[in-house]
């Protein structure tokens, strides 16, 4: 494994505008060191906790739950018929000071708040905490810059190890209370991951199945070679990774109270679906084809999507393309509504 590239010392919560041009994981030491949430977890835990609760406004928290056992490992249980944690839904107060109390178990339960809107569990915190986007979107018609629409997530708990998983959107990691390891895979690196099941998963994405703490080289060879491509960072309070869209990573919260505030981007339009609803599709039409079959509609994916440009359509009149004009939300309407009418024949 090598270090990811860090930059020091940036604008405090001001992204670099050349961040997305190399499409490479970035740690910028400091973004968000000005937070007042990052200055009193430096403080102390009780003093993040307290911080907290002046943001928190009723909302309860789905929380993920398991035994001492599983060692903050959030996966499958043994015969993969399940999930080695709960779920439970509780106020976050009450949440953070059961953290509190356990802080000095060396073996405790494992307590887990991912994915959780901010603006739902934590409406107040934005005001004081927050990123300027800005540098990563487009311009209005006078030319100012315009920050893209980003999803503010919090995630919150006591050691915990989620395994490696990509996301589709864009990814600022902020931590702003205790340690995280960060460790990303290219996404060329999949073949390497042995990658679980993508339609049951721990949390919605499909997860590598290596345990990296103790990684089984026996029955996951090919790892070895994922692990030489890995690239590792361990952030503290004010730090933040940028995570490139599809890049495999796994996330180590490291202490026993730690937050991590992220912001999801896409560089691409709200009408467009999950690519993952297409390799759904692909695996119940194509996969089992004779393999000339599958020969023939990987060259129909290239003409048409993956080499697709201006030359792909231009003999057929403007008006006459559909589905093969540019995508608008009113045309991804009608091609959503005749997929969905051709299931239903089905």
């Amino acid at each position: 494994m090598k270090p990811i590239l860090e930059i020091h010392d940036p604008v405090p919560g001001r992204l670099p505008p050349d961040l997305l041009e190399a499409a490479q994981p970035v740690v910028l030491r400091g973004l968000v060191s000005h937070w007042p949430m990052v200055r009193e977890a430096l403080r102390s835990d009780r003093a993040a906790v307290d911080y907290l609760h002046g943001c928190w406004r009723g909302a309860p928290v789905a929380i993920m739950t398991g035994p001492p056992e599983i060692a903050g490992r959030i996966f499958y249980n043994d015969d993969f018929t399940g999930m080695n944690f709960g779920r439970a839904d509780a106020p976050l107060p009450a949440l953070m000071e059961e953290l509190l109390k356990l802080a000095d178990v060396e073996h405790p339960p494992c307590y887990y708040v991912g994915s959780t809107s901010v603006d739902t569990c934590l409406p107040g915190f934005q005001a004081d905490n927050d990123l300027d986007l800005s540098p990563l979107g487009g311009s209005d018609a006078l030319g100012n810059p315009v920050a893209p629409e980003a999803l503010a997530s919090v995630w919150l708990g006591n050691r915990s190890r989620i395994a490696p998983h990509y996301d589709l959107p864009d990814n600022i990691a902020c931590v702003a209370a205790g340690h995280r390891r960060f460790t990303l895979f290219p996404p060329e690196q999949l073949p390497n991951l042995y990658v679980g099941p993508i339609d049951f998963t721990p949390a919605g994405q499909p997860v590598s199945l290596v345990d990296l703490e103790h990684p089984d080289f026996e029955r996951f060879p090919r790892f070895a070679q994922a692990l030489a491509q890995a690239q590792v960072a361990e952030l503290g309070p004010g730090d933040a990774l940028y995570i490139p869209s599809m890049w495999w990573h796994q996330v180590e919260a490291l202490d026993a109270f730690n937050v991590l505030i992220n912001y999801w981007w896409r560089q691409s339009p709200a009408h467009m679906d999950p690519p993952l609803f297409a390799l759904m599709q692909a695996l119940l039409s194509m996969r089992d084809l004779p393999a000339p079959q599958r020969a023939a509609w990987r060259g129909i994916f290239d003409h048409y999507v993956f080499n697709a440009d201006a030359d792909t359509a231009a003999h057929i009149p403007a008006h006459a393309r559909h589905a093969l004009a540019p995508l608008t939300a009113e045309g991804a309407g009608h091609l959503r509504g005749h997929l969905i009418q051709r299931l239903k024949q089905r």
